[in-house]
């Protein structure tokens, strides 16, 4: 049987690698040399290297590791049903080849030569001798190695044996080597107890421990057990009544802001995390650094990641939080998220009240799947870091309800439109294709503000008027508001106006904050207004060295992008400012130049304010953890209230010792208008712009910009010496930047 395997391996080469020439004839004398008598002695369980995370002073903060565990089984105590999941989806063939699947090893070693993704094939033979003797290096010469030593393995033990050995040290996500303490890892329960909904899970993990590894991307674990499940069934390892109860008992993370199904489910618990000062940051810092480097990197890593955590801010943050949830309980919950505008940098980030309690980060949203290993090369993402990046945090995100209304007036203005601009504002306005069903039509109402009569887009913008952005964005498009709320950081809207996650296309109810989205990407967005359109992505990493001293990243040299024209940033700083002087965010008031929007959903659903100075950006979120609004606020709970006073509190604390900076005074936007204008007519300039009030034909109309205000000294932001600790607190480097905080 084996010579035939042999000869077969020799046959497959021959037919295949011909046109590689000098690999066929190597692997052709690899495969005609004396195996070796006895097999070295393994080489399991790779070592790793704990990660440091450090605060913005260079102090240890974290420590990014994976408590590697191996708990001993017996080979009598790994129940059949698990055996038969892994053999199902893994080798198939796994009791009738000799060790080796030469299409398959071939196959991959063809994928190596052309340096494309890893390609399945390996039997769980080789995939053994890969883990214990031959190491996970790509290579041809590691290929046929694999190959020859499995082919050895194979004649020397009982197939149960190897399945035995394989499953007692292959590693499976979480720090778990063998199935007994993934069982452990995931279950919480002995390898003895795993029921078939488990057992199929932890088969299906087994291809990309960190890509499927169901606490962290629950859908593609699922759409794999699913796989897993059918592959049972169609080779008669499992019965249909099996298949369909298995099916049935679909994830459930413990501990998640989902309430836990009533029907069957299989129960997953989340990762044990270490005691830190700074539970929510670290948590972000995790999934932000998980999201772009893959697990494997920042867990066993070795890395040395200094964050741009600023603990003055972060503690002041967490007290304001704590004060605005006194006398409230569970599901009432707060996040705040304060971002530096000029250089993207997380200063302070809480996403509840309690991480103890729920490890749900209500600061970071949902995200779309990651890319399966196969599409990301081995399953790490290399994103850019002058992108804004998704980092899911557990939650869905929240609608951010009028606080959304600052990207539509954006794109007003860059479409020409000034704040001047005169609409009618009635109490009431209906209004086509608010939502995707063909034909249909919102009525919207003026939740925050007042209406009645017609007033400026300005004034519409400071008392919160619905019915007038729901005007506006039909003279905007959905589409274009979209694109520019994408193009400042709200990673959960596509620019071709669709939701990252759910794909659904978004209407014009998107004006009036129907996305879901979370608060650090709303403390990004509105970072850009504060900057005068330029954009660094929000971060909370400043630099990070591997284990060899190498640089992988330095957020200190980025140079921010152009985002936005500084006339529109300015312009739309200059309405939000009277938004918090005499519009619906009095409760904001700091004493010093500040703007900002509230934000109130329906029925009380969520609360928010999100405002800035001229260097630091802070959104605030307040609702309820569930997102259900069975239990909402309490009436009269809006944007302006509780979230707007708590914003207040954490921005006069954060800048009580700096000097207050004024805002640029804003150009007018005509010369904008008449730049559209000349475009549209070839290049005619068609004089001052004229804008029809709506109420139909014959209408009032507006002339040009207002006289404008006599303008005040400009205070700009002083240059200071900011010293960022390295990560070795005996030496320091100075680097002149703008201030942390102002």
């Amino acid at each position: 049987m084996h010579r035939a395997v042999r000869a077969g391996i020799v046959f497959v080469a021959s037919a295949i690698l011909v046109p590689i020439g000098t690999v066929g004839t190597v692997l052709g004398a690899f495969l005609f040399l004396p195996l070796p008598a006895t097999l070295p002695k393994p080489k399991l369980n790779a070592t790793s290297s704990m990660s440091h995370v450090y605060d913005i002073n260079g102090n240890e903060i974290a420590v990014f590791r994976e408590f590697e565990t191996s708990i001993p089984v017996q080979q009598q105590d790994i129940p059949e049903v698990l055996k038969q999941a892994v053999v199902a989806i893994e080798d198939k063939r796994f009791y009738s080849h000799g060790g080796v699947d030469p299409q398959g090893t071939l196959r991959a070693m063809w994928a190596d030569i052309r340096g494309q993704a890893v390609q399945g094939g390996s039997t769980i033979t080789q995939q053994y001798v890969k883990n214990a003797y031959t190491g996970r290096q790509r290579s041809v010469a590691r290929k046929i190695r694999e190959a020859i030593l499995a082919s050895q393995l194979d004649r020397q033990a009982p197939k149960d044996h190897i399945l035995y050995q394989y499953l007692s040290t292959i590693y499976l996500g979480g720090g778990a080597y063998g199935v007994g303490a993934a069982s452990q890892t995931y279950f919480r329960k002995p390898v003895t107890q795993l029921t078939l909904a488990e057992a199929s899970l932890l088969a299906a993990v087994i291809r990309a421990p960190s890509y499927y590894d169901p606490r962290v991307n629950a859908e593609p674990a699922e759409q794999r057990r699913e796989l897993v499940l059918q592959q049972m069934l169609d080779q008669k390892r499992i019965t249909p009544d099996q298949f369909n109860q298995a099916m049935a008992a679909r994830i459930y993370v413990v501990g998640t802001a989902t309430p836990e199904p009533k029907g069957p489910h299989t129960n997953v618990f989340p990762p044990e995390r270490q005691q830190t000062q700074f539970p929510y940051f670290v948590d972000y810092v995790s999934k932000y650094l998980v999201a772009k480097y893959g697990h494997d990197k920042v867990y066993r890593g070795g890395l040395r990641i200094q964050t741009s955590l600023d603990p003055n801010l972060q503690s002041n943050a967490e007290a304001s939080v704590a004060n605005a949830l006194r006398g409230t309980k569970a599901p009432r919950e707060m996040s705040l998220v304060s971002v530096e505008p000029q250089t993207g940098f997380v200063k302070a980030l809480v996403g509840g009240r309690d991480f103890g309690a729920s490890q749900v980060n209500l600061a970071l949203g949902a995200c779309p799947p990651p890319a399966k290993p196969e599409e990301a090369g081995a399953g790490t993402a290399t994103a850019p870091s002058d992108q804004p990046i998704c980092v899911p945090g557990g939650g869905g995100g929240r609608q951010p309800g009028s606080s959304f209304k600052p990207f539509t007036l954006a794109k007003a203005f860059e479409e020409g439109i000034t704040p001047e601009r005169v609409y009618p504002a009635p109490n009431a306005y209906t209004y086509p294709h608010c939502v995707a069903t063909a034909g249909s039509s919102c009525t919207v109402h003026n939740v925050e503000g007042e209406g009645g009569g017609s007033m400026t887009l300005r004034s519409a913008t400071v008392h919160s008027v619905n019915t007038v952005f729901a005007q506006l964005i039909g003279n905007v498009g959905v589409k274009a508001t979209a694109e520019l709320a994408h193009r400042l950081g709200i990673t959960r809207v596509n620019a071709d106006a669709t939701d990252a996650v759910t794909g659904r296309a978004y209407q014009s109810s998107l004006t009036l904050g129907s996305p879901d989205v979370a608060p650090v990407d709303m403390a990004a967005a509105y970072s850009v207004f504060a900057a005068r359109g330029l954009q660094n992505p929000a971060t909370p990493i400043v630099k990070i060295e591997d284990s060899n001293g190498t640089v992988l990243e330095d957020n200190t040299k980025r140079e921010p992008k152009r985002v936005m024209q500084e006339v529109i940033a300015d312009n739309v700083t200059d309405v939000l400012r009277g938004v918090i002087s005499s519009g619906t965010g009095t409760g904001a008031n700091i004493n010093r130049p500040a703007a900002g929007k509230t934000g109130t959903t329906d029925n009380f659903g969520n609360a928010w304010f999100v405002g800035y100075t001229p260097t630091l950006s802070t959104a605030v979120w307040y609702g309820n953890s569930d997102g259900e609004v069975s239990d909402p606020l309490p009436h009269g709970t809006y944007g302006g209230t509780v979230p707007a006073r708590t914003w207040a509190a954490f921005m006069s604390e954060a800048l009580k010792d700096v000097p207050a900076t004024d805002f640029n005074q804003p150009a007018p936007l005509k010369p904008v208008a008449d730049q559209l204008d000349r475009q549209a007519r070839g290049g005619i300039d068609p004089g001052y712009r004229r804008y029809a009030d709506q109420t139909g034909p014959g209408g009032t109309y507006q002339q040009g910009f207002p006289p404008p205000r006599i303008a005040a000294p400009v205070t700009t932001a002083p240059t200071t010496t900011t010293t960022i600790a390295p990560f070795d607190t005996s030496t320091t480097s100075t680097t002149t930047r703008r201030p942390v905080i102002g």
